[in-house]
């Protein structure tokens, strides 16, 4: 299969207030070593996917705000393969951003799109897997996810519903989605055994999921076909600083995936954790014998167990008698919460907003 009709988008342009304090609006987790690795997310993002397509066929989609932080961390990529978003619309306008550029460009492209902060462990299953994606969609008029096989009740993904009967071999249709479940729910998903975690992660033909647009999305299809022909032009940027404001803020799953009746799923395991979250920060790294992960060349723990600690090199944290706590500490901000209140940090941002202004933000 000539691979110079497959194409990947990464979209990178979130702003990750969950992994606050590390995380910021100028500077969020996507471009940040949250695992301790050596490597940003999107680094790892990007080199795993330089081994499915050619790297000229990688782009990256991202905020405006965010461009000079691309470039300094993907070096090698051609400056055209980054599109600034002038605005943060949610996924269902960068994706028709890509697919209408691409379509101009290559009548014949096939899509993948990913997300730039999600973490994949095996990655020459997960290149396996998108093989089989892309060589589904090639004959078919389908959209394909990724569905990853839940190891436990997760109340903080989304779920996919999906025929027993297979399509093709490890392909099935899928019959519904459904949003973060409570944990009872999640509990009946992972029982019936034809629920899968949803990985954020779609592959189509360009042409076809353009038509969707049209379909499910009229309003958005006509306001990009208006434009179609400054795309790939030095008209590009002015073009799309038209389009963005008259979008609606939606996403993909919601906008098209939701309705569509051509969607399918390959069960999937790689090794993959959407990193939403410091718990599974902790989940994906290295735990002494007491069960605390540690990033930070000078933290020392003396009789606390299963935390989760990030600390910049130069300083000194010595951590006491905490058990399951999260310890963030930054220059300007020290975050102490406690493990299983780590879905509310999205909410004590916000009352740092209130009191503190954007200064911390």
């Amino acid at each position: 299969m000539s691979n110079k009709h497959n194409y990947v988008a990464i979209m990178a342009g979130g702003i990750g207030s969950r992994f606050w304090p590390m995380s910021r609006t100028a500077y969020p987790k996507q471009f940040l070593d949250i695992l301790n690795t050596g490597k940003t997310l999107i680094q790892q993002t990007y080199e795993r996917y330089k081994k499915l397509v050619p790297e000229e066929n990688i782009f990256i989609i991202t905020s405006a705000e965010y461009v000079p932080i691309v470039k300094e961390q993907l070096p090698t990529i051609k400056e055209e393969n980054i599109l600034g978003e002038p605005s943060r619309k949610n996924t269902a306008p960068c994706v028709a951003y890509i697919s209408f550029k691409l379509l101009k460009k290559d009548p014949d492209a096939k899509l993948i799109v990913a997300p730039a902060d999600h973490m994949i462990t095996e990655t020459s299953e997960f290149i396996k897997t998108s093989k089989k994606a892309l060589d589904f969609v090639d004959h078919i008029n389908a959209f394909v996810t990724l569905g990853i096989k839940p190891t436990y009740p997760n109340t903080g993904y989304g779920y996919i519903q999906h025929d027993t009967t297979a399509a093709a071999p490890d392909i099935y249709k899928v019959k519904t989605f459904t949003e973060k479940p409570n944990a009872e729910l999640a509990q009946t998903f992972i029982a019936s055994g034809d629920f899968l975690w949803n990985a954020g992660i779609f592959i189509w033909k360009v042409k076809n999921i353009v038509t969707a647009f049209e379909k499910y999305l009229p309003e958005m299809y006509e306001v990009f076909v208006a434009e179609k022909e400054k795309f790939n032009t030095k008209e590009e940027k002015e073009a799309i600083e038209q389009i963005y404001p008259q979008c609606t803020n939606i996403s993909i799953d919601f906008g098209i995936m939701e309705k569509a009746d051509n969607v399918y799923i390959i069960p999937s395991s790689f090794g993959w954790s959407d990193l939403g979250t410091w718990n599974s920060a902790w989940d994906n790294m290295e735990r002494d014998y007491l069960g605390n992960a540690v990033a930070g060349k000078n933290v020392m723990i003396m009789d606390a167990t299963k935390c989760m600690v990030h600390a910049e090199n130069g300083k000194l944290v010595l951590l006491q008698g905490l058990d399951d706590f999260i310890v963030v500490d930054t220059k300007d901000a020290l975050l102490i919460c406690r493990k299983d209140k780590e879905q509310e940090i999205k909410e004590f941002v916000a009352e740092v907003k209130r009191n503190k202004g954007d200064r911390y933000l």
